[in-house]
Formats: structure tokens, sequence, C-alpha cells
């Protein structure tokens, strides 16, 4: 069997992994990343994300910097406004409404959203002309051993890897996390999230509208027209088995049952795409290092799909961890790096899982009280001007 040395080793294919890989490569370092399988790059086919992700400055900017957003920008739809909307009852009606405009902030967009399957088609796309990374999409981390002078990886194929530095990007149930003796805590609410495109007769107008009533919110977010008509990506949350049961419906009848959750607000909604379904939970690692090891991404934290947090901090973890790497690349992995590494990253986490939980927690809840308690808050963070402003500014990682 084959032993390669190298820097960096990442595990996971997603789009943390492939960002990873490529700022590192970017950066002047040797990658090898290994992944069970290569990711899904076409709308159609079985495990595609159809979630979307509106893109945050500094996501853009790393993108930028690492030859990505070129790419990426024609399909990118700015985001300007983020509406919401509290509503009850069945059919929801709303009972109020108020729009965050980026221009509040003194500029053009709050992001640029694009559908997730599109942003790893692009990743692949780049990584291919890209002679410092090695991609393994075939096989997957199966243990390591570390030590103070670096790690030696061994692979499912019986392969082997030295490197100075561990990434672990391989998601939720990380097997380097695991491997590395990092537990993790995890909140479960009992909820599932529907993720599809739609049409619609009325112009989304680049805002991003969130409706809010028990269950968890329905999110609809501007895309590129589809067929010449107005499109949005949707991410709707209900308790698991109703959004099971979505998930199965006919279209005609889903469609209705769509429009009226949606209060109409852009008109009748069409389904222009498959569905499907994601596990809504909470997940924060106990620590961020370990020996050698650094720990990001989903394999990090996990967190509904609120705020458009969920990529961007993951992002945001790429970022802090290439800057250090690129700062002193003699010290890449060594301990005092990864401390820097986890003291960096390690509150904007704790603090990004506990508001979110809290978020999730109040805005899906039925009860009377924290109908009300929502409603209250919405008015408040709007109304008043400098709390709306620094709330936009935490969301943006400003």
């Amino acid at each position: 069997m084959a032993r390669t040395e190298t820097d960096v080793f990442i595990a996971g294919g997603g789009i943390a992994g492939l960002s990873a890989a490529l700022a590192f490569g970017r950066a002047g370092f040797r990658v090898v990343l290994a992944s069970p399988a290569p990711p899904v790059t076409e709308e159609r086919r079985d495990g595609s994300d159809l979630r979307s992700t509106a893109f945050l400055q500094p996501a853009k900017e790393l993108y930028e910097e690492i030859g990505l957003w070129s790419a990426l920008g024609p399909d990118a739809v700015p985001l300007e406004g983020l509406r919401i909307v509290d509503s009850a009852g069945w059919p929801p009606e709303m009972r109020d409404s108020r729009e965050f405009r980026a221009s509040d902030l003194g500029l053009d967009c709050f992001g640029w959203n694009l559908i997730n399957w599109r942003v790893s088609k692009a990743l692949m796309e780049v990584l291919a002309g890209e002679p410092a990374v090695d991609l393994r999409l075939d096989t997957r981390f199966a243990s390591m051993v570390t030590r103070e002078s670096g790690a030696l990886v061994r692979l499912a194929s019986g392969d082997s890897v030295a490197a100075k530095l561990v990434i672990a990007a391989d998601g939720r149930d990380s097997a380097v996390r695991q491997a590395a003796g990092i537990g993790v805590d995890v909140t479960r609410y009992g909820q599932k999230a529907l993720a599809f495109t739609v049409t619609h007769p009325v112009p989304h107008q680049n805002v991003s509208t969130e409706i809010y009533n028990e269950g968890g919110p329905f999110t609809m977010v501007p895309l590129p027209d589809v067929e010449g008509r107005p499109a949005s990506a949707i991410v709707w949350m209900n308790p698991g088995a109703r959004a099971l049961e979505l998930a199965s419906m006919d279209q005609e009848a889903f469609d209705a049952l769509m429009s009226a959750r949606s209060c109409h607000h852009l008109g009748p909604l069409t389904l222009a795409s498959e569905r499907r379904v994601w596990p809504i939970v909470s997940q924060r690692a106990e620590r961020l290092v370990a020996e050698r090891t650094a720990i990001l991404a989903e394999a990090a934290h996990v967190v509904p799909p609120i705020g458009a947090q969920g990529l961007n901090t993951s992002l945001n973890d790429v970022i802090a961890l290439r800057d250090l790497a690129a700062q002193e690349p003699a010290r890449l992995g060594a301990p005092d790096m990864l401390a820097t590494f986890a003291r960096t990253r390690g509150p904007d986490i704790r603090a990004r899982v506990a508001a979110i939980n809290l978020f999730n927690r109040v805005t899906r809840s039925g009860e009377p009280v924290l109908q009300a308690l929502r409603l209250a808050g919405l008015r408040t963070v709007y109304d008043l001007r400098p709390l709306r402003q620094a709330v936009m500014r935490a969301g943006m990682a400003r």
C-alpha cells in the first residue's frame, strides 16, 4: 500500500472541506483530501444539496482570494433585504412584518445567494486544475496516529498519509473528531427541514423572506429565474413526522399547502425541483483541536438553517485556520497554532450556536406566550435603529 507525504490532510468532501483544500493549496501547502464519494454536482441526481446559502462578505472575499468567485458570481443573486414575517393560525395569517435592508448599514447587499450543489460543482472544476491538491474521492478516513512531530492517517483503501496537520471537515458524525477523542453536545428538536426550489408569479426583488409560525420558519431565498419565472429556494422546517409526510405528498396538494404556508407572499408557489429532507439539530464539539488536529465546519458545529449562519460560520473556520498557517508555515499543526485557532474561533462558535438554539425554540413554539414574545421581539429589534443595526452586523460577522 502507498504512503504519501503532505502538509495537510483533510477528511470531508463537502463545501467546507473542498473550500479548505483549495484555500490551503492556493496558500502554498500540499493537500490530500479524502472522501468516500465525490460531491453531487448535478441538481437532479440523488443526494444533490438543494439548500441555498447566502454567502456573506467574509466568504465572498475568501472565494475571490482563491479564484472561485469568478465561477460563482454569474449565478449569485444579491441579497439586498431580509423580510421577517410573523404569522399565526391555519391557514396562517400575517400579524406583522419588518424588512431589514442592507442599505441601512451602507451596503449594497447582505450577501450573495447560491444553491449549494452549484457551489460544489464550481469547487470541483477549480480544484481539477490545482496541482497542490490531491483529491481521493473514493475512500474514507479510517484511523490516525498523532505524535508531536506529525500525524499518520490510514485510509480505508489501505493507503496512508503522513501530514503535519489533520483537518476534520467530515460532517456532524466526524470520524476524525471521534478518533481524536472529542465528544459533542447535541440538542435535538424533533424537527426536519424540507429543501426545494419553487417558481412564483411575483418577483422576489432580491429580498429573502422568513415567515414564522408554529413548527419553524418557512424561508424563501431569492434565486435566478427558472425558465423565465421568478424563483426562490425554500427551507421549510416542521416536526419530523410532518416533514416526511410533506416530502411524499403529491405535487398538486403540496403546491397548495406550501402556498398557504407562505401566506401567498409571492403568489401561488409551484414546485420546481425534487424535495430533500434534512434533520434539524444543534451540535457543538467539546473542543476544536487535538494533537496535530483541527476540527471545523459541521464536525465542530451544527445549527438550524436560520440567518445564513451555518456554512458561513464554517467558512470563517477555514479563513481563520488558513490565515494562521500562512502567517507561520513552519508552525503548521504545532500546539501554539492550534491553541490560537481554538481561542479565535471558540467564543464565536459558542455564541452563535447558543443564540440560534434559543431563537429556534422561540420561533417554532405554538405557545401563545412565546408567540407574543416573538412578535414583540421582532418589533423591538427593528424599531430601535441602533439595536437593528447591531443585530444585522452580528449576523454578518461584521
